[in-house]
């Protein structure tokens, strides 16, 4: 790739809020990859869950880039920040984790992490090796660096202060700790999202100068949406996308997405080239492809990401059988039945739901279905014969006869 190209894969999908520091951060960026060494490239994530989700692999997808591209990635698991949690995109104060569930959970992430970067060329570290050993003056003089209006102007903290909800103090030590990962590291370039920008633009940027360093090139992508395509995707909130879902799962919760969130799908979770996301937005926009079409490459492509060329193919034949064509898929969960049984406790004994009283729920809903008719009552007897259950659009089970 010529030095253009690079710039305009690397900054593809960036978003800073305004188009000057964008242009400043692109020009930055072409300067240090006009030096012709491999520049120290890292994102950091906290473990503050076990699992990650699609949204958390747009920063991975960037840092993967920067590999193809021969720099030197590091994958930093914040060990230290991850006990605070950073409060940049809560408009309340979360929980403090304590070291040993910031642990736990910090076992799992590099390993699903390397679903999307190069395992031989992925460098992992932890911020507690420089973050535990500062002192309290170290603190002292990191904080003399900033004002308390800096962070109270922020959205999150003028918020809380509007309300009268507390802001407690080590909130803010957070950018600070971040801004010293990039000091630690002397980072070239940091990934983040755009709830990132303060704490890589501003804090992480004057510490490094502060420490005789020339300051980072920070390059901040945007936030993806969740199945609901307008709220940021999160496990709380159930509009994510875990990474180790299922390939048929995965292609499906794709498939649900608004056509209207595609375009951003495009532009942060593919490793398809600007060329290529420029050529697919324009088809899309003019109808040049049919919404659906689009979405079932989107879905293609994602699910070969991490589950590969073969459980993709499977994904789109069996979300075409299933849902377009209104067949039954032709592999599916087997629960034997050997005498007349309710069918709250089939559908709770079969697995498509965690308990009875959910299964009551389920049928309430008029979320089951028995070899395609609705199940109407709870009162049902489910016979010792061949037939399919199945709950939602998804999820299928085969009643078989047991001797």
């Amino acid at each position: 790739m010529s030095i253009d190209e690079q710039v305009a894969l690397l900054m593809q999908g960036a978003e800073y809020g305004d188009e000057q520091t964008k242009r400043i951060m692109a020009a930055e960026l072409r300067g240090r990859l006009l030096e012709g060494r491999p520049l120290r490239v890292y994102c950091g994530y906290d473990p503050t869950t076990s699992d990650l989700h699609l949204g958390h692999t747009i920063t991975m997808r960037k840092l993967r880039q920067f590999q193809d591209l021969g720099h030197d990635v590091t994958f930093l698991i914040g060990t230290y920040t991850g006990l605070i949690g950073d409060p940049s995109d809560k408009d309340n104060v979360r929980p403090v984790l304590t070291r040993e569930e910031v642990e736990q959970n910090a076992q799992t992430y590099a390993e699903q992490a390397f679903r999307i970067l190069d395992r031989e060329k992925t460098r992992i570290r932890y911020n507690a090796e420089w973050l535990g050993p500062l002192t309290f003056g170290d603190l002292i003089n990191l904080g003399s660096m900033f004002t308390v209006q800096q962070f109270l102007a922020r959205d999150m903290f003028r918020q809380r202060w509007d309300r009268g909800d507390p802001i407690y103090l080590h909130e803010t030590f957070y950018a600070l700790m971040q801004g010293y990962d990039a000091v630690a590291q002397e980072t070239d370039v940091q990934v983040g999202g755009t709830d990132q920008l303060f704490n890589i633009i501003v804090a992480g940027r004057k510490l490094q100068e502060a420490f005789a360093q020339r300051p980072q090139v920070g390059i901040i992508m945007g936030i993806l949406p969740g199945t609901d395509g307008v709220v940021k995707m999160s496990k709380s909130l159930g509009n994510h996308i875990p990474i180790l879902a299922p390939a048929k799962d995965m292609y499906g919760k794709l498939m649900s997405l608004p056509d209207e969130a595609m375009l951003q799908y495009f532009r942060l979770v593919t490793r398809w080239t600007p060329t290529q996301i420029a050529e697919m937005e324009l088809a899309a926009r003019s109808g040049q492809i049919h919404p659906m079409e689009a979405k079932k490459q989107l879905a293609w492509e994602i699910v070969d990401i991490f589950h590969g060329s073969e459980q993709a193919d499977g994904a789109a034949e069996h979300f075409e059988r299933v849902h377009q064509r209104g067949r039954l898929p032709t592999e599916m969960r087997e629960f034997p039945l050997s005498k007349p049984m309710s069918i709250v406790d089939v559908i709770s004994g079969s697995g498509l739901a965690t308990s009875t009283s959910e299964a009551r729920r389920l049928i309430k809903q008029g979320g089951i279905r028995l070899d395609g008719e609705r199940v109407e009552s709870i009162e049902w007897m489910v016979e010792p014969v061949e037939g399919v259950l199945q709950r939602g659009r998804r999820r299928f089970v085969r009643i078989v006869p047991e001797e």
